[in-house]
């Protein structure tokens, strides 16, 4: 989510030197555009600015007015929910990065190639040409769904339509999402295209030829283009995406970065551990670590850096925190309104508590990182008056209040649609109340003296002002949106062919037979594959298709439910994003912290990597995600968390003392032994940690496990806070 949230007055106690000045948000976009795919829209759009303004408007409010009414059946509503996407990133979002250049060299050249102010005439043609497409179902439904078809087939029509429409799903989420979910969806086409060519037994099938498999795809409400992701996408995500939007407006960013400083900025690495916090926070509203790394970077990179944490580890907590905000309930990263539609008899609402365990798990795995790292650079935290007020956080807790009514209101059994309704109207009323507050009473106070006429003037003027924030709240509502479509559009169309072709099923016998049916090496081998399928994917898309290739490896041939199963490749999937090589979150906190990339991206993975033990954790133990009794989750929980301790505390070095290299290999075998759901096993585990203790007790007594390395130690000087 990088849809940035309006200034207020009193948004922050922290002084002006501590937040970002224009530099640095320019320094942000710079690096988001770089990073973030999704951001690399036109700008400089000129009078076709207005067009597609009011194009974005108008999906929006669509968008809003079909969860009131509901006027289509769900194929149709996603006809419109795609025609209205593609036609919008067609205008958006140019064929190349290169094109938003200023144009240089021959005015008639750069026209041709699209390389000037405005939008590109075959940018156009393609944008119109998609819209048709996809309106096309919209208005032949009543042909599509009757038994001529079925008995006569598809005409050459239908076929050319299909085809053409394909084709420009896919360069669309090239455009604003990126090249490896095509290249995901090339190979999925091409293995349902040519499979009968393939001789090796059990992985061929018995092909399908282009108008089919076009037709198929396309033309096909229940797999495809328009399967459960773009219905998903349709219904529900849109709508909360939309809610973030808003409350971003609302300035809820700030409000979460003060209250993280005000409760963790005291203690040792206090502002690593407040940028964990304030990350895990606005994860619960964004949709993208990439953009959460970015948005909370600008702001807590620096004074990392300036507490003496080393660029490439202030960047790598960002990157890190930001992405496991991906895991936060409610949002998930947008994932969480699919997984819910692909496990039979789960709501929404029961998903999201079942994720607050994990996801809670997961960052304190990120704070043990940062606290270990800091006590052994002895890095201390910000003084009491260096930090926000009670007082201030107090004035603005109402800020909160579209959280907690979207949360209660799924909690209490209210529809996702409903809730995030609800959610909307009451962060819209309370932007408005603010601005009422701020702004309107001030200024009709003001104008009293000056007589009737000047205080209709000055209130016209702030309700046209009112009225731009809020045409620019449905703009960014329906731009935020579009990267989340294309890639549910070309996630549908791996999902299906996975489906039609039986690929999952050969793919999961395969694996289980190249790891000689052992359990826990299928673990790590659909581990790496869910890593390896999430590099570069969003979110949304990387769920979608490590849901659909390797979810059924573990309940299809072992004893995981369901939700244990789903939950083990989301998580991996979302990590992808601080697993090098391709860490866009660790490289996206690198460009704001000047660091080496690389050296982010390592240092993001060492920092996640007691998060990498809880999927295995709930997989081994399904209590943890309140599978069972909740007597039997106390002991799982317990030794996962004293497990997190000690691979944290061994990858950093540090538990009481400087560790040597013998203590942090037994904190790290240890701990990871203490996961495994075996009383010997988890005892042996216990006693290498305690060895480890011991060795590093008596460094600690001798003194010769205590840092003497004071050089690091910076002090924040910052002005006492209100």
């Amino acid at each position: 989510m990088q849809t940035a949230a309006a200034e207020q007055p009193r948004a922050s106690s922290f002084p002006k030197d501590a937040k970002p000045g224009a530099a640095a948000e320019e320094k942000a976009e710079d690096v988001l555009r770089e990073h973030d795919i999704s951001s690399r829209f036109r700008t400089d759009l000129g009078w076709w600015g207005w067009l597609i303004g009011g194009l974005s408007v108008a999906f929006t409010l669509y968008h809003l007015f079909s969860a009131f009414y509901r006027p289509y059946n769900t194929w149709m509503h996603g006809s419109l929910h795609v025609a209205g996407a593609l036609a919008l990133i067609f205008l958006l979002y140019p064929a190349s990065k290169r094109l938003l250049r200023p144009s240089e060299g021959n005015r008639w050249l750069n026209i041709l190639l699209g390389r000037h102010r405005g939008i590109a005439w075959y940018d156009v043609i393609l944008a119109a040409a998609a819209m048709f497409c996809s309106l096309y179902i919209f208005f032949n439904y009543e042909y599509l769904v009757s038994n001529r078809v079925q008995i006569l087939g598809y005409s050459d029509t239908d076929i050319l339509v299909a085809s053409i429409g394909l084709i420009l799903v896919l360069e669309a989420t090239r455009r604003c999402v990126g090249l490896p979910i095509v290249i995901v969806a090339g190979v999925a086409i091409s293995y349902a295209l040519f499979g009968n060519h393939i001789s090796a037994e059990g992985w061929g099938h018995r092909g399908q030829d282009w108008s089919e498999f076009a037709t198929n795809t396309f033309l096909s409400s229940g797999a495809g283009v328009f399967g459960t992701p773009i219905q998903v996408s349709a219904n529900f995500i849109f709508l909360f995406l939309f809610f973030a939007v808003v409350l971003l407006r609302t300035n809820i960013g700030q409000f979460f970065n003060d209250l993280a400083f005000r409760a963790a900025g005291r203690f040792s690495g206090g502002p690593a551990k407040a940028a964990v916090a304030a990350s895990g926070l606005q994860g619960m509203v964004s949709g993208s670590s990439v953009a959460n790394t970015v948005a909370s970077g600008s702001f807590t990179i620096p004074i990392m850096k300036k507490a003496g944490f080393k660029p490439h580890i202030a960047a790598a907590t960002e990157a890190t925190a930001s992405t496991g905000g991906q895991l936060v309930p409610p949002i998930m990263g947008a994932a969480a309104f699919i997984m819910a539609q692909n496990i039979p008899n789960l709501e929404y609402n029961e998903l999201i508590v079942i994720a607050v365990i994990p996801s809670m798990l997961y960052f304190l795995g990120v704070f043990l990182s940062v606290h270990f790292e800091a006590k052994r650079n002895e890095l201390k935290g910000l003084r009491p008056e260096q930090l926000p007020s009670w007082r201030s956080l107090l004035v603005r807790l109402d800020m909160l209040l579209p959280l907690i009514v979207i949360i209660s209101s799924l909690l209490v059994g209210t529809s996702a649609m409903r809730a995030a309704l609800f959610g909307i109207g009451t962060a819209l009323v309370l932007s408005f109340g603010r601005a009422v507050i701020e702004h309107m009473v001030p200024v009709v106070m003001e104008s009293r003296s000056r007589g009737g006429q000047a205080m209709a003037v000055e209130i016209g003027k702030l309700a046209l002002a009112l009225l731009h924030v809020v045409i620019n709240m449905l703009i960014a509502g329906a731009r935020t949106a579009l990267p989340v479509i294309a890639a549910c559009a070309s996630a549908g169309i791996v999902a299906g062919t996975v489906t039609s072709t039986g690929l999952g099923g050969q793919l999961g016998a395969g694996l289980v037979d190249l790891a000689g049916g052992n359990f826990l090496l299928v673990l790590v081998m659909v581990m790496i594959a869910c890593i390896v399928l999430g590099m570069g994917l969003p979110t949304t898309a990387n769920y979608v298709v490590t849901a659909t290739i390797a979810a059924p490896i573990l309940y299809n041939h072992f004893d995981v439910p369901l939700i244990a199963a789903h939950m083990f490749v989301f998580f991996f999937g979302i990590l992808a994003d601080v697993t090098p090589p391709v860490c866009l979150a660790a490289f996206a906190g690198a460009g704001i912290a000047n660091a080496n990339p690389m050296r982010a991206g390592v240092s993001a993975l060492r920092m996640a990597i007691a998060g990498f033990l809880i999927p295995y954790a709930f997989i081994l133990e399904p209590a943890l995600l309140l599978q069972g009794e909740v007597g039997d989750m106390v002991l799982p929980l317990i030794t996962v968390v004293l497990g997190m301790i000690a691979v944290s505390s061994g990858l950093a070095g540090y538990l009481i003392a400087r560790g040597t290299v013998l203590d942090r290999l037994l904190l790290v075998v240890g701990g990871v032994m203490m996961i495994l759901p075996d009383l010997v096993i988890s005892g042996i585990g216990l006693a290498l940690v305690a060895v480890a203790v011991v060795i590093q007790a008596v460094l600690r007594a001798r003194g010769r496990g205590n840092s003497t390395n004071t050089d690091e130690k910076l002090d924040i000087e910052l002005p006492t806070t209100a």
